[in-house]
């Protein structure tokens, strides 16, 4: 019977792919007793996760291929509001951005997609996926019915129905089905609120099959009655289709929409290994009984520029904001390349496929490159060269400036010849403090720090504090609380501080900022640089930047935000796509917080990763 599923899955891929010129047939999908059911027949999923931001738009295809050498037949994908609407009504469906083109070359690469467009995605990236300026308005409340996030919620989801709607299966497209909130019952239980949520899909233009998906624990919170629910985290066959049937009329069918073979990483963790060994029975277990599945994730890609996310345990001292590196120890790795995860589970899915049927060659490993040191002369001081600011009595957050990402210089006049402890409240979330431009504290939020004692020299005194936004809460019950910067205030000695310039710095153009860097040497100050450099290259392949002695920042190419570095581990390199450089001259710009001299940086083969250890201390590991 599975080899049924397996082989009917297979026959409706080759029959999908069409030239992307000619018009695709419509299918059916719909919900049998124990099974998918496409176009009348047993369909088995068998689905990989891969998020269209975390990779080159001028990758995706090749990534696509990948799933399919593994054996897939489907891709799952969630969709990011705060990629498409980074600010009200300004919609942004093009480049890196464009989901309609990827679900497209899915199709044209004979895949499937489920399609998973609801506004909240967790997906370790930055709120969520939320858009920072729903923050804006301190009574907004997201995930529940309050009108206001009701309305902006609603206004979004019909832009992507415009995009995606089309694509539907049962309108000649590839997308199976579409999901309905994403893992609710995590956070509530309203009936009422997910009714809501399935009747605006319904009518923006989803008229396909829609589901939600919850671990098994909160499955009665999270599930709609009527919609089929998914259960997440799961592999044991015999629960899954016993409390699928508990929720769903007695019936299936059984979808894993999330099992993981592995995990995230967070700054100052160690990187999170799973082996392969571990999860390859439990695959082969799930694919026995019949079940569907989407592994979480098949390839994690990067998490580019300033979008990963942060998790937060309700006390000071654990808030985890998240990598730029999302490799998630997944079948693919960071670069696309296929791991010894990749072929013990095409093992696995080849053992389950029909006699004759065979699964494409698995494409060979990219080319790496290991680039010469680069001379990183050019430099100016992040305390020159600043724009126009905002002045106010109060220190203002981020939203409060309409910045939603990146730093913000926080600077003020105080007289002094005093000493005492500089306080933060509600610091959102790492902070550097300057007296008269020297570095004089570092605050970060992941160790609960938010006050140092200084000492301020005679006469006025400049004091600046720099804020780095680490990105928003992604999961949990704190998403209403996601402001950054300063979003209380600052008292010295007791008293509090006030009229403060703000300087925004959301770097979204880094190439004009480089225009303002020089040869010049920098005056002997700890504080912040940004530094320029370039490398010649005759035949671009895929490298990476090693940022070990580095201290914290970040990382363009070619005007590409590659991500952030830290040395607190566990990752200390950046992954530079092959897609994002080009023959000829090459310029790279660095963005360091706290070892302004630095000034060579290097390139390796292969991504180096710190293992930290109980102690704090760390050893490389490649």
């Amino acid at each position: 019977m599975v080899k049924a599923f397996i082989k009917a899955a297979l026959l409706s891929a080759l029959a999908f792919s069409t030239p992307a010129h000619a018009q695709a047939p419509k299918h059916t999908f719909a919900l049998g007793d124990e099974s998918f059911l496409l176009d009348g027949e047993p369909f088995q999923m068998i689905s990989g996760e891969l998020h269209y931001p975390r990779v080159p738009r001028e990758a995706w295809r090749a990534r696509i291929r990948m799933a399919k050498a593994m054996g897939l037949n489907t891709i799952g994908t969630y969709v990011f509001w705060n990629v498409h609407e980074p600010q009200p009504g300004k919609y942004d469906f093009a480049g890196n951005n464009d989901i309609a083109a990827f679900v497209k070359i899915a199709q044209e690469e004979g895949m499937w997609v489920v399609l998973r467009p609801s506004p909240y995605v967790c997906a370790e990236w930055e709120f969520g996926g939320y858009p920072y300026w729903l923050q804006k308005d301190k009574s907004l409340v997201v995930r529940s019915k309050d009108p206001k996030y009701l309305a902006a919620y609603g206004r979004y989801l019909k832009e992507v129905a415009k995009q995606l709607a089309p694509l539907q299966v049962n309108h000649g497209g590839p997308v199976l089905m579409v999901q309905v909130e994403n893992e609710y019952g995590f956070y509530s239980n309203d009936k009422d609120y997910l009714a809501l949520n399935r009747k605006m899909f319904q009518e923006a233009g989803f008229d396909g099959l829609l589901y939600t998906c919850d671990p098994a624990d909160k499955v009665k919170d999270g599930y709609l009655p009527g919609l089929m629910p998914a259960v997440n985290g799961l592999d044991k066959p015999k629960e899954i289709k016993k409390l699928v049937r508990t929720y769903h009329d007695g019936k299936g069918p059984f979808y894993i929409a999330e099992w993981y073979p592995a995990w995230f990483d967070w700054w100052g963790a160690p990187h999170h290994t799973v082996p392969a060994a571990r999860y390859a029975p439990r695959l082969d277990s799930v694919l026995t009984a019949g079940i569907s599945i989407n592994m979480y994730m098949f390839h994690g890609g990067t998490t580019r520029g300033f979008m990963n996310g942060a998790n937060y345990k309700g006390d000071s001292t654990h808030f985890e904001p998240q990598t730029s590196s999302y490799d998630y120890d997944a079948p693919l790795d960071e670069a696309g390349n296929a791991t010894p995860k990749f072929m013990a589970f095409r093992q696995v899915i080849e053992k389950h496929l029909p006699a004759g049927v065979k699964l494409p060659a698995v494409p060979a490993a990219k080319p790496t490159m290991r680039v010469p040191a680069i001379s990183m002369s050019a430099a100016t001081s992040l305390l020159t060269n600043l724009p126009k600011p905002v002045v106010s009595t109060k220190p203002q957050t981020f939203e409060d400036l309409n910045q939603a990402y990146g730093f913000v210089l926080y600077r003020t006049q105080v007289p002094g010849g005093r000493k005492g402890v500089l306080k933060i409240k509600e610091l959102r979330d790492y902070g550097l403090v300057f007296v008269n431009g020297q570095r004089v504290a570092t605050l970060d939020r992941r160790l609960g720090q938010d006050q140092a004692e200084i000492t301020l020299p005679k006469g006025t005194v400049t004091l600046d504090i720099l804020v780095e936004n680490l990105g928003r809460l992604n999961f949990g019950p704190y998403l209403n609380q996601n402001r950054k910067g300063i979003t209380e205030q600052v008292s010295f000695a007791g008293a509090e501080i006030i009229n403060w310039q703000h300087f925004k710095l959301p770097f979204d153009d880094i190439a004009s900022v480089a225009k303002s860097m020089s040869n010049k040497a920098l005056s002997a100050s700890n504080a912040p640089v940004l530094r320029r450099g370039s490398f010649t290259l005759t035949q671009p392949a895929d490298t990476y930047f090693d940022m070990s002695q580095w201290g914290k920042g970040s990382v363009w190419v070619n005007g590409h935000n590659l991500g952030r570095y830290w040395e607190v581990g566990p990752q200390q390199t950046l992954y530079v796509p092959a897609e994002w450089l080009r023959k000829g001259t090459n310029e790279v710009v660095v963005l360091e917080l706290l070892k302004p001299q630095q000034d060579k940086l290097t390139g390796v083969d292969n991504p180096i990763l710190d293992v930290v250890k109980a102690d704090g201390e760390a050893r490389k590991a490649n």
